[in-house]
């Protein structure tokens, strides 16, 4: 831990000069519109991002303590329309400025490293430099409230999204459509080939990208054998959303994985105002998936998806908002059919019980409660918000409803944010603290608590956007 304490003192000086090199936040005007191609280039926009990220992970006394210290950015173009077309072309670098070693194991257990090489490539732990990546290549048509795009881009949908916990997002190549030409209604959706998963380099089919982060066990207890062995022609697509007034929001999803799975997502999100400006927060979700075909291969052992499984997962929030305030509990179920499986590679679940750092992803059978409160001040431009959890999943040796063997456990999220204003205007600053302890039975196996229970984590992060 005294390495990271060094790393914390030797980067706030760093994160202040970046300030000073670009003292306002960049805010991209609407773009005028070209009368022709060379205007189109000379008249577009630039933005980017600095980012800095210190994490590490105090494990239980016996085994091996982990921290990392990353630094990067972004820059990306947008041209201005001509004849309602323009491009856009953007990248990411990074560089690992300090670290443990991330490709060994621990001596006791075997395990790898978690959490903080998602910093970086999980594919080569060792590789410190090349960690640059294409993250924007695409074409866009846009015509009144409405626009198509095509190639490299970042899309956000319940299981296809950012997940943005790291140095870069996960990113997408593809054909996406945005349909929003009839009021409190939007439509969109597209066809994906490809896939850049965050904390990766690379882009890959979308059969090659399920299986870069940990693969887990077989229902039968064996090593999953699906990666680099999954075929799939893409992911379909296709959301709706329609508001009802301000306050009501439904939305309903179909995610299409080729010769893999299909999964059905609904959600309803309702705020009732109540006396003296107090309101009641109620939402619902339901998920169904289902195999499709052999669920990736034809040989069990190799399949992501058994053959002719389903799951079902139902998930429910309420709580109370006031001037700053907020307050919420929720509830999430995983039913005993199968498991809940969704390619981490892919984006964070949408649950309402989602807590930074762990996900019910794997499970069937699991039953989550959640309760968080948040306070946010605009004019002193702060968040704080303090979640706990408790997460009931099968027994660690039940791997037929639990893929990643993991335990039962609770969790405490601590999360602060502070935007600067001033001469630091664009800087902003975030530390999100995580305490995991045990709930369920390990079997004095410490395979099943390394980077997943009696452990703390600590992330102090810097952006700068401009």
């Amino acid at each position: 831990m005294k390495r990271l304490l060094f790393s914390i003192l030797a980067f706030l000086p760093t994160g202040l000069l970046l300030a000073q090199q670009h003292p306002e936040t960049h805010v991209t005007p609407a773009p005028q519109k070209a009368e022709n191609l060379l205007e189109a280039f000379e008249r577009g926009q630039f933005h980017g991002s600095f980012r800095t990220f210190i994490m590490a992970t105090d494990n239980a006394r016996q085994l091996t303590d982990y921290y990392a210290w990353a630094a990067g950015g972004s820059l990306h173009f947008v041209s201005a329309p001509w004849h309602g077309f323009n491009f856009g072309l953007g990248g990411v670098f990074n560089y690992n400025l300090s670290s443990s070693d991330l490709g060994t194991k621990d001596s006791l257990t075997g395990a790898l490293n978690r959490y903080e090489i998602g910093l970086f490539d999980v594919e080569r732990p060792d590789n410190r430099n090349d960690l640059d990546r294409i993250e924007e290549l695409f074409l866009r048509y846009q015509w009144k409230k409405s626009r198509i795009t095509v190639g490299q881009q970042s899309l956000q949908t319940p299981f296809v999204n950012y997940q943005d916990g790291r140095m870069r997002p996960t990113a997408e190549s593809g054909a996406w459509l945005e349909y929003q030409e009839v009021k409190n209604l939007k439509v969109e959706g597209g066809w994906l080939w490809k896939i850049s998963p965050r904390s990766t380099v690379e882009w890959y089919s979308i059969g090659e990208s399920i299986g870069l982060y940990p693969k887990g066990l077989n229902p039968d207890g064996t090593g999953s054998g699906y990666p680099e062995h999954l075929e799939s022609k893409g992911i379909g697509l296709l959301g709706v959303t329609k508001n009802w007034g301000s306050n009501s929001k439904i939305q309903v999803w179909n995610q299409f994985v080729d010769n893999i799975f299909n999964t059905a997502f609904v959600q309803f999100d309702h705020v009732q105002p109540l006396k003296n400006d107090h309101k009641w927060i109620l939402g619902a979700q339901f998920t169904h998936q289902d195999a499709l075909a052999h669920g990736g291969h034809t040989d069990a052992s190799k399949t992501y998806f058994q053959k002719g499984a389903q799951s079902n997962i139902i998930s429910a929030q309420t709580g109370w908002e006031y001037g700053q305030w907020r307050a919420l509990a929720a509830y999430t179920h995983v039913t005993s059919e199968a498991r809940f499986l969704s390619p981490r590679e892919w984006g964070r679940e949408p649950f309402y019980t989602f807590m930074q750092r762990e996900r019910v992803e794997g499970s069937g059978n699991s039953h989550s409660a959640t309760a968080r409160v948040q306070w946010q001040n605009p004019k002193k431009r702060l968040k704080v918000e303090a979640a706990y959890g408790h997460f009931y999943l099968p027994d660690v040796k039940e791997v037929a409803l639990n893929k990643y063997a993991f335990p039962s456990f609770n969790q405490f999220n601590f999360d602060v944010r502070y935007a600067f204003g001033g001469v630091l205007k664009g800087l902003r600053m975030q530390f999100l603290y995580v305490r995991k302890g045990l709930l369920g039975n390990v079997y004095g196996n410490d395979r099943y608590v390394i980077n997943k229970v009696q452990m703390s984590h600590y992330n102090l992060i810097l952006n700068y956007v401009y």
